[in-house]
């Protein structure tokens, strides 16, 4: 087992990750294990420090989640977050007690001398989420921050090297909170900064090559950012051993498959098989409605896919995909308790009756590291920088059943749309552009006619990680550009809508 400079417990925060992200953004490396890991296998990581998550759940609670308590005992310093530091609080003897007066969202933070605080201003912005907090401090501990609505932000027993923060410092919204982290890691953890892309490259490159030996794999690919760096990651570490496989689901932007093919057989000199699924896929989503069906149809399908081809070769083993950390922690509880969102096409394992095993080598990374380990594999940056398109593709961007005219409508919408935003400059200022299908019929009036046709959404958001977004405000003018364009080109459409929803409550993708 490798060294683990910084190891975090995960509570079940959905922010968990970003912990991690920010800390790696900085060049120190760390791990994420359950908050119930047994002592000795976090010892074997040899960490320099241990951070505690937050979580849904509240110390007091008869069902809360408790760390092994000799994590408190073997000498290193910690640093917990919203519910770690509660956890912190409760154990050695403080009071955390509910609140009537729940503290979401910004908050400013007003900072004592403190090298954790090194670098930021005495007053910032901080992002809580809490519904309890600290009444009463442990002997030892002494406050070293406070907002409006917690007199205990921030505390620490500098003796014992404890740091404890109400707020998450992981968000984005944390205006030094990355700081923050690298203080803790830095001055505190005594941790350099030695890991950066380059050298998660070289290692997944190396443990695709142990992994595999002479076998096969298989890997599922989309043209998308993330399965173009998993594909180029396996071309790198097994040559001719790799066989990519992209399914035309039948449900792909227009132009998409002559797209893909290009990008692989030309920029990144990869063979491509291509499978035309499109009458499977149509027959199987006829007269399906409910999203979460037609996402697990989708991934079903995908699956005996890609077994039905592999059976053509000899020798696969493995079957390789790109997914994204974010698509896990809405699917799936990995490391912690956190909660499901949603299931995602290729998230939770294969199922039984699968002979593959899998490999995903950016499980654990965010959208934007990916980006950037494909610049450091060569990839061209036109081709990283695409936004992001799901794997259930446009099924799940039409509201309802998925037929082949709600296709050709969305396809036309979205073109226009795309068209508009990249001509403006705002495509590579925003995180992800699409158009909903929201098969709602409305009056609209059209010359001397009067029509009953169908909506359109706009959906344009802003994010770094795609964990959090919020909507782009975008010049009233491109909007109407927008608008006029689709409403104008396309037959069927009479109403554009744009939504203003930010992640959280909604998600970016409507289904």
């Amino acid at each position: 087992m490798k060294k683990v400079p910084i190891v975090v417990l995960d509570f079940g925060s959905q922010y968990t990750q970003l912990i991690a992200r920010k800390l790696r953004e900085n060049g120190v490396y760390c791990e994420i294990v359950p908050y119930n890991e047994k002592i000795e296998d976090i010892k074997k990581r040899e960490p320099r420090g241990l951070i505690l998550s937050g979580g849904p759940a509240s110390v007091y609670a008869k069902d809360s989640y408790h760390p092994d308590n000799n994590i408190f005992e073997i000498d290193l310093p910690i640093l917990g977050i919203c519910y770690g530091m509660q956890l912190i609080v409760q154990y050695f003897g403080g009071k955390v007690m509910p609140t009537n007066t729940h503290e979401y969202g910004k908050a400013v933070l007003k900072c004592e001398n403190n090298s954790i605080f090194n670098d930021t201003k005495k007053e910032q912005i901080v992002w809580m989420s809490h519904g309890d907090r600290v009444e009463e401090l442990p002997k030892g501990f002494k406050k070293i921050a406070y907002s409006e609505n917690s007199p205990y932000a921030a505390i620490a027993n500098e003796k014992e090297n404890i740091y404890a923060f109400q707020f998450h410092p992981e968000v984005y919204h944390s205006e030094y909170g990355s700081k923050m982290l690298k203080n803790f890691a830095k001055y505190i953890c005594n941790c350099e900064s030695t890991w950066n892309m380059g050298s998660f490259a070289k290692e997944q490159i190396q443990k695709i090559k142990d992994i595999v030996g002479e076998d096969k794999v298989l890997c599922a690919v989309s043209g998308g950012v993330d399965s173009s760096v998993v594909a180029a990651l396996l071309n790198e570490a097994i040559g001719d051993k790799l066989i990519a496989v992209f399914i035309d689901t039948g449900l792909l932007r227009a132009n998409e498959r002559k797209s893909v093919e290009n990008m692989f057989k030309v920029k990144l000199k990869i063979p491509l098989v291509t499978i035309d699924a499109t009458k499977i896929y149509m027959d199987k989503l006829k007269g399906i409605k409910d999203p979460e069906e037609k996402r697990k149809i989708i991934g079903y399908t995908f699956i005996e896919l890609f077994e039905q081809e592999a059976k053509k070769y000899d020798g696969i083993k493995y079957l390789a995909q790109g997914t994204l950390y974010p698509d896990v922690i809405e699917s799936v509880s990995v490391k912690g308790p956190s909660k499901t969102i949603k299931s995602h096409h290729n998230v939770g394992g294969l199922p039984e009756w699968m002979k593959f095993e899998l490999i995903e080598p950016l499980r654990e990374l965010f959208k934007d590291e990916v980006r950037r380990l494909g610049i450091e594999l060569g990839i061209p940056k036109d081709m990283v920088s695409r936004h992001p398109f799901p794997g259930p593709g446009l099924a799940i961007r039409i509201m309802g059943e998925v037929k082949q005219e709600s296709l050709e409508l969305l396809r036309s919408a979205d073109v226009i749309m795309l068209e508009e935003l990249k001509a403006s400059g705002y495509y590579n200022k925003t995180w992800q552009a699409f158009t909903v299908l929201l098969n709602i019929s409305s009056v609209g009036v059209m010359g001397d006619n009067r029509t009953y046709e169908n909506t359109v959404c706009v959906r344009i958001v802003e994010s770094v990680d795609g964990m959090t977004a919020t909507f782009a405000h975008l010049p009233h003018e491109l909007l109407e550009r927008i608008s006029s364009r689709i409403i104008n080109e396309v037959e069927g459409i009479n109403r554009v809508v744009y939504d203003i929803s930010s992640k959280p409550p909604a998600t970016i993708e409507w289904e």
